[in-house]
């Protein structure tokens, strides 16, 4: 008998309305195990007793990293993801935002890291969050998001050093086509054998 490969975790990244987490979802509809990073801070702001909007979020997550450093929210993340993967081959990670929670997650996790960008031209991401039933944003308030999360949040390094790129300008169907040859090409599987 053979040991088993490594456990590995697959990060999805991307700016807002890029489709992110319709990939994320896709997969965990497969089996996979998925973590949203946000949801950290939507717990944080619920424990507040804070009403659930873009601002409370923003707030939440400037203090986590203000007080904790860049890296704050995967530092929270950690012990939730290696329980993760003790019990699963691969996990699927979705809302990595800063270069420092990728380079503390590349050399943390067992197996390492795979990162896949998931882009689209920026007008149509405003269409599709203005559009979106939960916390819809108008064009100038993803435009503020935008550049908040780019220079606040470091995002850009992990869309930049992706593993790969999946261009989510055509719809749901061709994304989730490319995700899925992704998937098959690094071997990945939800559950144990």
């Amino acid at each position: 008998m053979t040991n088993p490969a490594p456990a590995r975790a697959l990060a999805l990244v991307g700016m807002p309305g890029s489709g992110k987490s319709l990939c994320a979802a896709h997969l965990e509809a497969q089996g996979f195990f998925q973590f949203r990073f946000g949801g950290i801070v939507v717990a944080e702001v619920y424990r507040r007793g804070w009403p659930l909007t873009p601002e409370t979020e923003r707030i939440v997550r400037e203090e986590f990293r203000r007080q904790d450093g860049m890296a704050a929210i995967a530092e929270r993340a950690l012990p939730i993801l290696r329980a993760a993967l003790e019990e699963r081959p691969n996990i699927i990670m979705d809302g990595l935002y800063s270069w420092s929670e990728y380079k503390l997650l590349a050399d943390t996790l067992p197996g390492g890291l795979i990162v896949v960008a998931v882009v689209a031209e920026r007008a149509l991401r405003y269409a599709r969050l203005a559009a979106r039933p939960e916390r819809p944003l108008t064009a100038e308030e993803a435009r503020r998001r935008d550049w908040q999360e780019i220079e606040q949040l470091e995002k850009g390094g992990p869309i930049a050093i992706a593993d790969y790129t999946l261009l989510n300008n055509e719809g749901p169907a061709p994304l989730l086509a490319s995700l899925d040859e992704v998937v098959k090409r690094l071997g990945l599987r939800p559950a144990a054998e």
